[in-house]
Order: structure tokens, then C-alpha cells, then sequence
């Protein structure tokens, strides 16, 4: 019986997802590729590296790249247990801390944004076997003027056994707060899942409703996210 739902969570997820695609395809037709590729250093230190589409506050598609360093607190045994397959060793840690920079090139001549990323991210194991994470995440820009950004991201996801195969679906719900609007301006779902792909990659398709009240009227974005993660080791 615990089989036949995890499958049955599985397919729900992936009618879902088709739905929200189509639903998003036909308010706007936006595609989001992101590649990311995380090289563990030591047990504690990994440096990640990240080349993505994003759209911002209701502006254009433009790219976003650059590194970043996550340090870990050691990992506890009932996240362990939740992250069994998961290829991404900072999911079965209690505690992450991130610095991270980003230098995103601007269109028509616009001066480009020189970003600071520090981020800190809870993990919980939670009954059922869902893991549960918090990321609290500030965004330094540096163009012309100074601005920054607080975000605030929950996430839940469970990691699901189909004959074999390990796919792991989630939904989350990020809220941002703006100093150039001083008010929380934008509100963000996903829902999505992540395939592995052997040992080292996995490809997690996503779909992102946004809702930007920073101008009026209010913007409503329907994104489709595709992302390949590469994990490494130096050892």
C-alpha cells in the first residue's frame, strides 16, 4: 500500500506540474535554464558555481552568474535518514551558511548589478519523512545606487522510492522585502521535483508563480524553471 501512494504522489505531482506549465504558457511564455555545479572541497567547505536566467521585479530576462562558498555544521542521523539519495550533502545538514556573488549584465547599455549573497538555511526532519527547510537570503546590489533585498524561503519535499528510482518532489513559498519599495513587494510559489541522473547530476524541472506589488498595478509572472545540478568532490 505505502508503494502505491508514493507512486500515486508522484504521478499527482507530475499532472500538476504539466498543469501549472500550461497554465503559465499561456499568461507568458518564459523559460528559466539554470545550470549549477558544486564541488565539495572538505567534509564542511563546498564551493558551487551558478550560470542562470532569472527575471526580477517585473524586469526583462536577463543572466545572472557567479560563485559562491557554503560552510556546514555536521550533519544529524534523522537528516540523514530524510536525505537518503538525495545528492546534495547540504540538505542533511542542520545548518548552512552561504556567501555568494553575482554579477548580472544589464541590456541596452544599463550599468550592470555586482550582487552579495549571504544566505543562512535551516533543515528539519519533519514525521513522514519530509524534509523542511528556511532560507533566509539577502540580496547587496551595487549599480548606480546601493539597494538591498531580504527573502525568506520555506520549503517542504519528500524524497519517494519508484522501483528503484528516487525522485524527490517539493513546494515552496518565498517572500521578498525591498528597500527601494520599503514594504514586502513580492511573493513567489514553486513546485516542482528533482530526477537524479547517475551519481553526480540531477535535473530538477519547476514551475514558479510571482507576484510583484513593488509598482502598480501589480505584476503576475508564470515561469517555467529547468535546472542541471553537477556535483563533485576533490577527493
Amino acid at each position: 500500500m505505502a508503494g502505491i501512494a508514493e507512486k500515486s504522489v508522484v504521478l499527482a505531482s507530475l499532472v500538476i506540474l504539466c498543469c501549472l506549465s500550461a497554465g503559465a504558457q499561456a499568461v507568458e511564455d518564459q523559460l528559466l535554464p539554470e545550470i549549477d555545479t558544486y564541488l565539495k572541497l572538505t567534509s564542511d567547505l563546498r564551493f558551487d558555481f551558478q550560470a542562470k536566467q532569472t527575471r526580477e521585479d517585473g524586469e526583462p530576462v536577463q543572466a545572472e552568474f557567479g560563485p559562491s562558498l557554503a560552510f556546514y555544521l555536521k550533519p544529524l542521523v534523522r537528516l540523514k535518514d530524510a536525505t537518503q539519495f538525495d545528492l546534495n550533502d547540504a540538505d542533511s545538514r542542520p545548518l548552512v551558511f552561504s556567501l555568494g556573488y553575482r554579477y548580472l549584465p544589464r541590456a541596452n547599455g544599463a550599468p550592470a548589478t555586482d550582487r552579495m549573497e549571504p544566505a543562512i538555511t535551516g533543515n528539519y526532519s519533519i514525521k513522514g519523512g519530509f524534509l523542511l527547510s528556511d532560507r533566509n537570503r539577502a540580496d547587496l546590489d551595487w549599480s548606480t545606487n546601493f539597494t538591498w533585498r531580504y527573502r525568506n524561503r520555506f520549503q517542504i519535499g519528500r524524497e519517494l522510492t519508484l522501483w528503484g528510482y528516487h525522485p524527490a518532489p517539493y513546494a515552496s513559498v518565498e517572500f521578498f522585502y525591498q528597500s527601494k519599495y520599503s514594504k514586502w513587494s513580492d511573493t513567489a510559489l514553486y513546485a516542482g521535483c528533482v530526477f537524479p541522473i547517475g551519481k553526480r547530476a540531477e535535473f530538477n524541472p519547476y514551475y514558479e508563480h510571482q507576484n510583484s506589488t513593488g509598482t502598480s498595478p501589480n505584476q503576475k509572472l508564470n515561469q517555467l524553471g529547468l535546472m542541471l545540478n553537477l556535483y563533485f568532490s576533490v577527493k
